[in-house]
């Protein structure tokens, strides 16, 4: 003990004095490595991914340093990532986001690295060559929200990751390999690795498909938030979903497994309503051929639908949803608009007739994604009929183009590695 104050007192001397720090500190501290020199089991230090720039310039393949990430975080080697409308808001510049950045945001993958000083817990429960599905909301588990159960509210995920494009200590896990910066737009998905907070991962059974399963983490849980959160629908009730595409298709399916008694479906292409059919939907409606709130009044008896969803993001599907409800009917809103889209309604109608109207942006990872796996597994919810495409990463600007086109009628799917 005395030797040991001796050193102290000599260490605190030499500190005052502006003197060098003896070599034993610094080797203590010195533990991590540079982004260059990361890599995975003796692997390569870079690894492929997508990148957006701007608004109008077509989306361009770079090489990265491989990824790192920290603590309570997982890096995936990325299996599939979904084609999304949240993605081309982005990249029209109808939504504000860092840039440049990857986009992608519904992945599966296989895990190979935990971050240092990642929980045990963690680390166990997603051990190195498990397999996972990404949740694209990334809760942080500790904010106001994330401890109320309210994971779909987060306010790091918003403040950081939506407002900067970073996780929750303000820096991103993507640089280019001559060191540049690239922002996330949640994991950025459109890459050989990404780095995913462990909170928005959930384990994907072996039966899954990597490629199918993707979806899960955003067209399905998006419709599983506003189903069973939003919506509160219970078996009985009566359900229209305005735009059946990706999201819109997944809602059918989620209605279904929640009992509706009546589903119908409501879109401008024909091919997109054949698909609702196969997909559960009880009735469809052309709305570019018939008035579609007054096709959903008739079927419903003149009432309207227990709950309608919107998934389109305009002002005139926006209008159409709140219409469509009975009297105490909700009205769910789940499509992204770009900046400034404003909805109308008639707000005495809204007074008197107790007409709800609910966003929802999509589910809580830690206690709704292991239950949406659930229903893939069991076959309640239809994964392979809900993908319409498959195409590799060097297909990313073909398959937005035709996404922003109307030409995909499901879901289309990046399949990575």
């Amino acid at each position: 003990m005395a030797q040991f104050s001796s050193f102290a007192r000599s260490l605190h001397r030499r500190l005052l004095s502006g003197n060098s720090i003896p070599r034993i500190f610094p080797r203590c501290l010195s533990t991590s490595t540079s982004a260059a020199e990361y890599n995975v089991g003796g692997g390569t230090s870079f690894m492929r991914g997508v990148v957006f720039y701007e608004p109008g310039r077509p989306l361009s393949i770079e090489e990265f340093k491989m990824p790192r990430p920290k603590a309570g975080e997982v890096l995936i080697k990325t299996k599939a990532c979904g084609v999304c409308h949240s993605d081309l808001h982005v990249m029209k510049g109808e939504l504000p986001f860092s840039s440049p950045c990857v986009i992608g945001h519904e992945i599966t993958g296989e895990v190979v690295e935990h971050g240092a000083h990642t929980d045990n817990g963690v680390k166990q429960r997603f051990p190195i060559g498990s397999q996972v599905v990404g949740a694209f909301i990334m809760p942080c588990g500790n904010c106001f929200y994330c401890v109320k159960g309210q994971e779909d509210l987060c306010e790091a995920f918003f403040a950081y990751n939506r407002a900067k494009g970073t996780l929750y200590d303000g820096e991103t896990r993507l640089f280019l390999r001559n060191g540049k910066p690239v922002y996330m737009y949640s994991m950025g998905g459109l890459a050989e690795y990404c780095v995913v907070p462990a909170n928005a991962l959930a384990v994907l059974p072996n039966t899954l498909p990597y490629t199918e399963s993707a979806i899960l983490g955003c067209a399905v849980f998006t419709a599983y938030g506003a189903m069973r959160h939003a919506a509160e629908l219970r078996a009985g009730d009566s359900v229209a979903v305005i735009g059946v595409g990706g999201v819109g298709s997944s809602c059918i399916q989620i209605a279904k497994a929640f009992g509706a008694s009546e589903v119908i479906a409501v879109d401008v292409l024909d091919e997109k309503l054949t698909n609702a059919k196969l997909l559960g939907a009880t009735h469809t409606v052309n709305a570019r051929n018939e008035d579609a709130v007054e096709r959903i009044k008739e079927i419903t008896d003149g009432r309207g639908v227990d709950v309608a969803v919107e998934a389109l993001g305009k002002a005139l599907t926006f209008a159409q949803c709140t219409q469509s409800v009975r009297d105490g009917g909700k009205a769910v809103m789940i499509g992204l608009a770009a900046t400034n889209v404003v909805g109308e309604i008639d707000i005495t109608r809204l007074v008197r007739r107790q007409v709800k109207i609910i966003g929802s942006y999509g589910a809580r990872a830690r206690q709704d994604l292991p239950q949406i796996v659930k229903l893939a597994e069991s076959g309640i919810f239809n994964l392979k009929d809900t993908i319409s495409r498959k195409c590799k990463i060097e297909e990313a600007n073909s398959a937005y183009d035709d996404l922003d086109k109307g030409k995909i009628v499901g879901r289309a799917v990046v399949e990575i590695s």
